[in-house]
């Protein structure tokens, strides 16, 4: 198996590659950004942000307060993302660890109650979301676990999770969320695990210690929270500093790798989870103090982290009902949670630039209510929780190992690069030679993982010495053109 070591240049280069946001404006505002009237302005890498400013005033006129993924952006069509995009064609941001409101929201803390109002309901989103982790992972539990479990806490049902605990339909007690009666049309072996976890002495370990850092994170954002209602900026950042403390003081725990120690795939994912939430908390508490490069520096740090986390993952799965649960949620956080991120951090970047009079405009300007907005955005756009049907197509036209690196491929277009090369020495070597001048770019990531194997079936079965008839080839799916070149029929 190719062994990739990570660097932030690849990190960059993934952000780079499929990540392009969109905004919602009023009508009237986008006509006027149609006819060049007004205009966006954009990081230094060229990406919009979502601002209307007018370029003969200089001054700000609308704040999009809603942003979606493009699906005619900058998004390669090849991989994972790129047909996510064309299968769920556009919509909301949904992320399922991330805050929605990371950007202006800090910087209108001083000037507005609305400032107010989306800090505190950012950092109850992840507290939220810290909880819904940490209960679906107390489920999984330690050690291998059946499809039917993992199913029960998959990304759909975290999604419905997280919607009852925000309408505090559920209760959240040490961190803890009793998932028993929610679960309970998931069937009896579901209840029964929840059971076998609950009294399991292994996992006891990990519960007493989640129990604890819970208990110090949401106290945490508490202290932020109160922090926001302080007046006196120097009595406010104090307050901000000693949540921060605190909030370093739970990440400490739950980034302690013992408690990776026995997890499968599924609960490893569930544990990062949780790390990643509490390191966005973090990054809300430097934004709200305007530390602009120490949020940039963590932010870069972040996304650097999810994507070395999720290859770990992905390549640590080793069964098919693990990769049922991965897939469809792995795709939902590089599309949707690291989008959000990058945007933060392009946001973040861009701050840097205005002068403290445009900071304050901005932070004053407020055009639209978030109702007023959301209801345009759900009226105009299908919210599809398109991963599952995405993976399920996929299903059909590959295999464990080859859905697996496509994967992989969408974090690390350097593990792809390395595919392609196999393949080319292997279609050389044993007389494909069409193969071998392929244009990679216009291949995509099923193709080239479904080629990989079936290369690597050959050549494992050449060094067996296997017959041809002793050869079994999986169904794997190849354009017309491919299966011609490989004289390959189904």
């Amino acid at each position: 198996m190719t062994i990739v070591v990570w660097s932030l240049p690849t990190v960059a280069f993934f952000l780079n590659w499929c990540h392009n946001m969109d905004y919602i404006f009023t009508p009237a505002t986008q006509a006027l950004l149609n006819t060049g009237k007004l205009v966006q302005p954009t990081t230094k890498t060229g990406k919009l942000l979502p601002a209307a400013r007018d370029p003969v005033t200089g001054e700000f006129v609308e704040l999009a307060k809603i942003f979606y993924q493009s699906t005619t952006g900058t998004s390669s069509s090849r991989g994972v993302l790129g047909l996510l995009a064309q299968l769920a064609g556009g919509g909301p941001i949904q992320p399922l660890v991330a805050p929605v409101y990371v950007t202006v929201a800090p910087l209108q803390v001083a000037q507005t109650h609305q400032g107010f109002q989306k800090t505190y309901r950012m950092l109850n989103c992840l507290k939220i979301n810290l909880a819904v982790m940490q209960a679906t992972a107390a489920v999984i539990g330690i050690g291998a676990v059946s499809s039917t479990v993992l199913s029960a806490v998959n990304l759909n049902q975290v999604l419905k999770i997280r919607e009852e605990a925000k309408h505090q339909k559920l209760k959240i007690k040490d961190g803890f969320i009793d998932l028993r009666h929610i679960l309970k049309d998931r069937g009896v072996e579901v209840i029964q695990q929840i059971f076998k976890v609950a009294h399991d002495s292994n996992f006891e370990m990990h519960r007493q210690k989640w129990v604890n850092g819970y208990d110090i994170f949401s106290k945490a954002v508490k202290r932020c929270q109160s922090a926001l209602t302080v007046p006196d900026l120097k009595l406010r950042n104090s307050e901000i500093n000693g949540g921060r403390d605190m909030l370093f003081e739970a990440l400490k725990i739950y980034d302690n790798p013992s408690l990776l120690d026995g997890l499968c795939s599924a609960g490893k994912l569930r544990q990062m989870e949780c790390v990643w939430a509490i390191e966005q908390a973090i990054g809300v508490t430097f934004h709200l103090q305007r530390a602009y490069d120490m949020v940039s520096d963590r932010l870069l740090e972040l996304e650097s982290k999810i994507c070395q986390d999720i290859l770990t993952v992905v390549k640590g799965c080793e069964s098919e009902p693990e990769l049922d649960f991965l897939f469809p949620e792995v795709t939902r956080i590089l599309g949707h949670d690291l989008s959000v991120i990058e945007f933060w951090q392009n946001e973040v970047d861009w701050m840097q630039t205005l002068s403290p009079k445009e900071q304050h405009q901005l932070a004053s300007l407020d055009k639209l209510t978030g109702d007023s907005l959301k209801s345009s955005v759900y009226t105009t756009f299908a919210v599809l929780a398109a991963e599952p049907s995405l993976y399920e197509t996929l299903k059909q036209k590959s295999h464990f190992l080859s859905l697996r690196d496509q994967l992989t491929f969408a974090v690390s277009p350097e593990i792809r690069r390395r595919y392609e090369f196999y393949v080319s020495q292997q279609a050389i070597a044993t007389g494909y030679q069409g193969l071998a001048a392929s244009n990679w770019q216009e291949i995509s990531d099923l193709t080239v993982a479904n080629l990989y194997h079936f290369f690597q079936i050959r050549e494992n079965s050449t060094e067996n010495s296997q017959t041809e008839d002793e050869l079994e080839t999986p169904y794997w799916h190849f354009p017309q053109t491919l299966k011609n070149e490989l004289n390959y029929s189904n």
